[in-house]
């Protein structure tokens, strides 16, 4: 059975972090990535990791968020992580766990994601 769970959210003043974690169950997941939503704006891609073992192969990022978070995966714990610096008021958002199955490339692209996490908040205060 498919299962995603996010944990690590909160609330936090600008220029601060946070670490956001993932744990995973039911399959290997070659491509798994981290998206946001804030009211009223659609969902969006924030990174994704493309691991299909035990080395990384490739990561990608918005370029909101380009230099401040870092994705990153623990096979050995079945737990993806974002870790989130010099945060911002305009990322406050729910933050979603996603993964794919047989994917050989990074994508933002939440359409092509087939798993979801339930989410979990982040909030940034000015």
């Amino acid at each position: 059975q498919v299962r995603l769970v996010e944990s690590g959210g909160g609330s936090v003043q600008a220029g601060g972090s946070l670490r956001l974690s993932c744990t995973f169950s039911g399959y290997t997941y070659t491509n798994m990535g981290w998206f946001r939503q804030a009211p009223g704006k659609e969902r969006e891609g924030v990174a994704s990791i493309y691991a299909p073992g035990r080395f990384i192969y490739n990561v990608e990022y918005a370029d909101s968020v380009k230099g401040r978070f870092t994705i990153s995966r623990d096979n050995a714990k079945n737990t993806l992580y974002l870790q989130m610096n010099s945060l911002k008021p305009e990322d406050t958002a729910m933050y979603y766990c996603a993964a794919r199955s047989g994917a050989r490339a990074t994508t933002l692209d939440k359409n092509e994601y087939n798993y979801w996490g339930q989410g979990t908040q982040v909030t940034v205060s000015s």
